[in-house]
Order: structure tokens, then sequence, then C-alpha cells
């Protein structure tokens, strides 16, 4: 059985500094000792204000730091940005000014040791930092995935995969979701993260990972040594089916779903929480799809009036799937993988996801006729 502990809290510091001892406590046992090396690995997607729910919280990250702190340990945290600066990152979240006062190194993922996590992917390079750590902690963002549907304890180790290596796997794993819900899980095997603290106070939903998400106020956080437990309570808690989580989906297939989970603590039951819309990318015969997945499936498109013209997206994308002309941008929707990287990295969410017009007829029809 797993155990995964949940807390209604807020982000005043009074409140969530004790919830959160609490429950390092209940999953520490002796994990953390004195003078071992610590990383933790928050979620520093881009650079945000906390109020934009697309980091990890400082007053979450000060908590756990300063526990780790009064256990006589070091500590590290780290992350690789998909956009912008480590440092910028740190300043614009309200990271490094929340924990000025206190000893702990702030240190970018940069370098990378091989690691296998077998097949069909084999090698992989992973941060180096994370691996040699003696003990890592996991601080996710609960935060809806126009990819993957949610973003939560498992998927959060992406990041330790280093800068820009990150689009060339994501090209690798192609249009299916699947696979990449498996390379995901398979990267957190290998890192194997001590505790994995969820970030839910203030959350994402609708077409989140970035800027065209929408924050809402949940109210919890959650932790457990088990980032598939946590993930599969997190997903029931706002109301989705854990298996349509494809890390979850993932985990249940290579065996490494619990069978029992407990939740000690009150759990919070959400409600009507927003998620984006998740269409099939490949499906019908083979000499149709190309046609199908152009025509019909949803894919990522510009909003020209915030658009900017910065070129993140274009330097983003693992499928070399956007071209620009000036200000404009141009999609070859034949090379787009819809990873949904440049709606997850765009600083003015000017990027969604929509559902061409011959598409949404399509839906229409089916469900008229189902």
């Amino acid at each position: 059985m797993s155990t995964v502990y949940a807390s209604v809290a807020s982000y005043a510091y009074d409140e969530l500094k004790p919830k959160l001892f609490e429950m390092m406590r209940s999953m520490d046992m002796g994990a953390i000792a004195q003078g071992s090396r610590v990383l933790v690995k928050p979620n520093l997607l881009a650079p945000a204000s906390p109020d934009k729910a697309m980091v990890t919280h400082p007053m979450v990250l000060r908590a756990v730091v300063e526990y780790v702190l009064e256990k006589g340990a070091s500590i590290q945290v780290s992350d690789s940005p998909a956009m912008g600066s480590f440092q910028r990152v740190l300043k614009e979240s309200g990271i490094r000014a929340a924990l000025r006062d206190l000893d702990v190194e702030f240190q970018e993922f940069r370098s990378s040791v091989v690691a296998d996590v077998g097949a069909p992917f084999h090698r992989i390079e992973l941060a180096r930092d994370a691996l040699s750590a003696e003990v890592l902690i996991n601080l996710p963002k609960l935060k809806t995935h126009s990819q993957m549907l949610l973003t939560l304890g498992v998927k959060n180790l992406f990041g330790c995969v280093v800068g820009y290596r990150k689009p060339q796997w994501h090209m690798r794993a192609g249009v299916d979701r699947e696979m990449f819900g498996l390379l995901l899980y398979r990267i957190y095997s290998v890192v194997k993260p001590a505790f994995t603290i969820l970030d839910g106070i203030l959350a994402m939903e609708g077409q989140g990972p970035g800027r065209s998400g929408s924050p809402r106020h949940v109210g919890v956080v959650l932790g457990s040594t088990d980032a598939v437990a946590l993930d599969v309570t997190a997903s029931r808690m706002v109301g989705v089916d854990p298996l349509r989580v494809f890390t979850n989906l993932a985990a249940a297939k290579a065996g490494g779903m619990p069978h029992s989970i407990h939740v000690a603590g009150k759990l919070p039951t959400i409600e009507n929480y927003a998620l984006p819309r998740i269409t099939p990318l490949v499906f019908g015969p083979r000499i149709t799809r190309k046609h199908m997945r152009k025509y019909l499936i949803q894919r990522p498109v510009p909003n020209e009036r915030l658009c900017t013209g910065c070129g993140e997206c274009r330097r983003i994308c693992p499928a070399g799937a956007i071209l620009q002309d000036g200000k404009k941008l141009l999609f070859d929707y034949d090379c787009c993988i819809r990873c949904y990287c440049c709606i997850e990295v765009c600083p003015h969410g000017a990027m969604k996801a929509e559902v061409p017009p011959l598409g949404r007829v399509f839906n229409r029809l089916i469900q008229m006729t189902s």
C-alpha cells in the first residue's frame, strides 16, 4: 500500500510551514541525514510570477528547504527551464527573494550523464546533479497539460533532461502520447525521488501548462514517497480517470501502479476542473492518417493580436514545423508532432490548441450519430 498525505493549505507561511513540516516528517523516516546532499527539483517552467500558477510557489519551496536545513543537510535547488534563463526564472518567480536568507545553492542543470531507461528508448542523458544527489525531493505544480492532460509528479522530472535535449525527446516520441508517457515514467524510475510534494494551492486549469492556462484556487498540498500514487490521487481529486493521464497509464502497463492507496488527511473534491481538449493524434487507415492529422486533429494556432514575433516557439519546436516571416508565424502542420511545446513556452499566451474547421464539423457529426 502507498500512502499519500493531503493537507488543505494556503500560502500564508505561518500556516503552510507547520503543515509541510508535518508532512515531511511523516515521509522522511531517516532519509534526510545530517550532512547528506539533498537536491530539490521544483517546476520552474518559465519566468512567471506566482499568481500565474506556472511554477512551484516560493513559499512551498521555502518550507521544504527550511526542513532540510534543520536536519543538517546541504541543499541545492535545480531545474532546466523550458524558456528563459534559470536566473531570470528565479527572480521573476520570487524564489530567489523568498530564499535569500537561507543557506541554499541555486544551480541550473547543465551537465548530463547517460542512463539506460530500457527499450525502446535505451540511453538518455539526464542531469548529473539529479542522479548523484543522495536525496532528491520533487516539487511539481498541479497543472493541466495540452499534450499529457495533467502534469504532476512523474511529468515534473522531465526537467532532468537538460536544456534543448527536451525537444529532441519530444521528437523521438513523436505523435504517440502513450510512448511519451512511457518515456516520462522511465525517467521517473531512474531518477527515483525520495519524496514528491505537489503544490496544488493555486493550480492551473484549461490550456496549460503555460500562459494560455488559467489559475484556479484548489487549496491543497499532496505528498508521497510514491509519485505514481500521488499522481493517481491528484487525478481523482480533480475528477479525472487516472488512466486518462498518460504517465499513470504507462505506470499501470509497466506494473508500477500501487495496488492500493491510503490517503492520510483531508482531500478536497474539485468539481468542474477545466481540462484541455485532448484528441487522438493518429487513427484510421495508414494511407489517410496524414490528411486526417492535418485537417481534423487539433493543432497549435497563434493569436496574431497577442503574438509579438519573439520567436520562442520557433526555437523550441523539435520538428522544425514553425517558420517566421518577420513577425508572422508560418506552421507546417504536416511536420507538426502536436507536442505543444510552443504553447508551453510562449511568454505572451499567444498560442492555443484549436481543432481545424473541418475537424469541428467531423466531431459534431460523430456526436450526432453516437
